[in-house]
């Protein structure tokens, strides 16, 4: 029998774009166009795929069923190993049912003439929506003549150590979902033919809300909320750690609808104090008072990390934060400042040289400071842990550090911050003209990014240059900044 190519109608990722928002689904197959660029689909694409390796390294007498050249192909390939008797993995085994073609991970042999499915993710546990995607996975199989007779979402074990480069042996670990799933798949039918029905119809109006955020972010966000009518420009939103979750509830959405007389928390109270009136609320007492105790030379320590799902140095865990470069602003008590810093884009692992490096600049005595600063401490710990020979200088490093973020909170409020303390938000009112938006590297996650396109084997050495300068010019404006918010926390004249 010859297969020719056809057009397959839904998938599993269009079902779970439906279920999140039927708009999205709609969007995604008539208006792709309207779709906002995903700075970080490509890595998380990248860490699925290096995932998916390795769960069929791992069954080294598997059979991958190809897309190529089209998928009728694989449907043809799928059934004639299915049908044959095959006796050994299956990776990629396509199957349709009722216009839905789905691709599965992972089947495996039970010994008893069934098969044992596995849906591969780069999560370090099973998640809620990973039940929608195993039960579409389900409702496909067995209506495709498939005798399922158990089903997993293999995932990775975050307990895992590294111990020999290329050994995954015990990196992935099955959570069998099967029986969470049965519910959804006897629902399965209905929620295809809504899909369909919406995909066949005109584009649904379904409003802006938290669905926009979960189970992803959604591409067509800005596309949605451009056609909503315009909220206030202070929403009850800005009241951190959900404090506008109560407002909303009583369809309370503007700040300045807010009765004060029932705010309860001091910080709700500050910022809606900065946020209707437009002052800047600024302890300076307070802040000295905190900071009287940090002693000079003072280190004002930033540290960037790269953490890979699949280890690949020995020692290290899945999404190890690993220090591949600091910066360090050393401060005497005579104002004078040194910048010293350290970054390694070689790809090999960075941690030894990186902790011999902060015991060589790091000074013997002083304070150590840092924003949210048991991130810092953490790494630092983590070294020493690492590198016994330099534990003692380490430890008395880590033991030094202290956190300029508390005190902040405590003693600065900006209404432009809208609720947020990070450095990023805090930053623009003390001194605007330290802005990231200049940078090629503007935060964590593209320092990430350049740190992935910097160890690459196709990366120019021009373009290496230019990375390592913008990554240096990153972590070094990092810790420039925690001195200029530390001098204005203390005083100083806004810039």
């Amino acid at each position: 029998m010859t297969y020719q190519p056809r057009r397959f109608g839904l998938s599993k990722s269009k079902i779970t774009a439906f279920e999140q928002c039927p708009r999205r689904l709609w969007l995604s197959v008539h208006r792709r166009d309207l779709a906002e660029q995903d700075e970080g689909a490509e890595t998380r694409f990248a860490t699925g795929h290096e995932v998916g390796a390795v769960a069929c390294a791992l069954l080294p007498d598997g059979v991958m069923v190809s897309a190529e050249p089209n998928l009728a192909a694989a449907l043809a390939t799928t059934r004639a190993l299915l049908d044959g008797g095959h006796d050994r993995p299956i990776f990629e085994a396509t199957l349709e049912h009722d216009g839905v073609l789905v691709r599965i991970d992972v089947l495996e042999p039970d010994g008893a003439g069934g098969w044992h499915m596995a849906e591969v993710k780069s999560s370090t546990k099973a998640k809620d929506y990973h039940v929608g995607d195993l039960a579409t996975q389900l409702w496909v199989a067995r209506n495709a003549g498939v005798p399922v007779t158990s089903a997993a979402i293999r995932h990775i074990d975050n307990s895992f150590v590294l111990e020999r480069e290329g050994n995954w042996n015990g990196l992935l670990v099955d959570t069998d979902l099967a029986a969470l799933a049965e519910p959804i798949i006897a629902m399965r039918a209905h929620v295809v033919a809504a899909a369909r029905s919406t995909l066949a119809g005109a584009e649904p109006h379904t409003p802006p809300g938290g669905h926009c955020e979960t189970p992803f972010p959604c591409e067509f966000a800005g596309y949605c909320h451009a056609a909503t009518p315009a909220g206030p420009d202070w929403p009850v939103t800005v009241l951190p750690h959900g404090g506008g979750k109560r407002w909303i509830e009583r369809n309370v959405i503007d700040m300045f609808a807010v009765d004060p007389a029932e705010l309860t928390s001091a910080v709700h109270k500050r910022v809606y104090h900065a946020t209707v009136t437009g002052d800047v609320y600024h302890d300076i007492a307070g802040a000295c008072a905190a900071m009287s105790g940090w002693q000079f030379p003072r280190t004002w320590l930033d540290f960037e990390t790269i953490a890979f799902a699949v280890p690949r140095w020995v020692g290290t865990k899945p999404y190890s934060q690993v220090p591949f470069q600091f910066s360090a602003h050393i401060e005497d008590a005579d104002g004078a400042i040194d910048h010293r810093e350290f970054l390694r884009l070689d790809g090999g692992d960075p941690r030894r040289a990186c902790a011999e490096a902060l015991v060589t600049m790091i000074p013997a005595t002083g304070a150590v400071i840092g924003y949210n600063a048991s991130f810092e401490k953490s790494r630092i710990v983590e070294l020493a842990a690492a590198f016994p020979d330099l534990a003692d200088a380490l430890t008395g490093i880590a033991n030094r550090v202290v956190d300029l973020l508390p005190v902040t909170r405590a003693h600065w409020y900006h209404r432009d911050q809208r609720g947020s303390w990070s450095i990023k938000a805090v930053l623009p009112t003390v001194a605007a003209e330290m802005d990231y938006a200049g940078l090629e590297v503007k935060d964590g996650g593209s320092a990430q990014e350049a740190y992935m396109e910097a160890i690459a084997a196709n990366t120019t050495d021009a373009r290496r240059m230019a990375l390592d300068a913008a990554l240096r010019a990153y972590c070094g404006r990092d810790t420039e900044a925690m001195i200029v918010l530390a001098g204005r926390l203390s005083g100083g004249q806004q810039s």
